[in-house]
């Protein structure tokens, strides 16, 4: 297989060419989860895919709960489905656990405070409660649980890994928690080999061609889990990507910070020529993509009157190239529902 090649398979596999999605939560649930600590850069990884209209209609899906936000995987946050978030935070959560406990022991966090942080949360929460991170702190508070240095932090991602609480709607700009049995109480459960399985389908299927050092990477499990994953899955994995003709990578993409096109993968060096990696940090800054390959980074600024964008180029672009950013830059902001400013590299 040509390197063309790859870039295409994994991009109408990502559903980044040759048609997207329908919804957010259609991609979440053919992505498996896709990677939502910084929310605004998680939104438009489904945006650029064709899964949503505008910026609207995701931040509907997640504060509706058609989609979560949860610690799963490796230790950051995700969009996951309802459906899907039991099953997988019990497959993935104790390597989660077994990455902390070096900050466990630094901050004095042990069993039994996890115990009486989880009640304070069920009875501050309970009965369709959604608090802040503020809100809950005070709670804390008055329950003599220190919440000093990074502990808040610990205390709600252990809660999560639990299963107790997961995203609730955002009260303005400011994210909020609720308890999973209330917000998504008919979530799927299944046995340690079936969760497997489904996962390594999940991958496989939306990001392949892949490694198994590349789904170990991603999901965090062992490198034998992720091997027993492979092995039960590949029998009946249907090859979509394709490669021929018909289909061409899209000229240009602004992905954004920490995109599943770049951190899916243990080895990046499909999209990422060797020379430009520091310059994007490894390829998990929002990144310039030109025919599959990183060429620049970017970045946005929101203000009351539109959003602006500045290209930075590794090297020289073309004029078809620099049309193709323009348009790129014109449906970022169209999804955003703002007026466009651009900025393109002088060079």
């Amino acid at each position: 297989m040509t390197e063309k090649e790859l870039v295409l398979r994994r991009m109408m596999n990502q559903r980044i060419a040759g048609g997207g999605a329908g919804s957010p939560g259609e991609l979440v649930g053919w992505m498996g989860c896709i990677q939502s600590q910084d929310f605004g850069q998680a939104k438009w990884a489904i945006g650029v895919r064709g899964a949503a209209v505008s910026a609207a209609v995701v931040d509907a899906a997640f504060d509706d709960g058609r989609i979560l936000r949860t610690h799963v995987l490796r230790p950051t946050w995700h969009f996951v489905l309802p459906s899907d978030i039991r099953w997988m935070l019990r497959l993935t959560a104790p390597r989660i656990r077994q990455f902390c406990q070096t900050y466990y022991k630094k901050l004095g966090l042990d069993a039994e405070v996890f115990r009486r942080s989880r009640k304070v949360l069920a009875k501050t929460l309970n009965g369709g409660r959604q608090l802040t991170r503020v809100e809950l702190g005070e709670a804390f508070t008055r329950a003599k649980i220190n919440t000093d240095d990074i502990r808040m932090n610990f205390l709600l991602m252990d809660a999560e890994l639990e299963g107790l609480i997961c995203s609730g709607p955002r009260k303005g700009r400011q994210f909020s928690y609720a308890l999973l049995e209330e917000r998504a109480p008919a979530g799927l459960v299944l046995e340690p080999d079936e969760a497997v399985a489904e996962l390594a389908a999940r991958y496989f299927r939306s990001r392949g061609p892949a490694t198994v050092a590349d789904f170990a990477w991603w999901s965090g499990l062992t490198v034998a889990q992720a091997k027993r994953g492979w092995e039960m899955v590949k029998g009946g994995l249907e090859d979509g990507g394709g490669g021929g003709g018909a289909v061409a990578p899209p000229p240009v993409l602004l992905l954004p910070a920490f995109d599943e096109y770049m951190v899916a993968y243990k080895d990046r060096g499909h999209a990422l020529p060797g020379e430009y990696a520091k310059k994007s940090s490894y390829g998990l800054k929002p990144v310039v993509v030109v025919d599959g390959r990183v060429a620049g980074v970017w970045r946005r600024e929101m203000g009351k009157d539109g959003v602006e964008l500045e290209v930075r180029s590794f090297g020289r672009l073309g004029k078809k190239d620099l049309a193709a950013v323009k348009k790129e830059a014109r449906r970022y902001a169209d999804f955003e529902g703002r007026k466009l400013a651009v900025v393109l590299p002088e060079d």
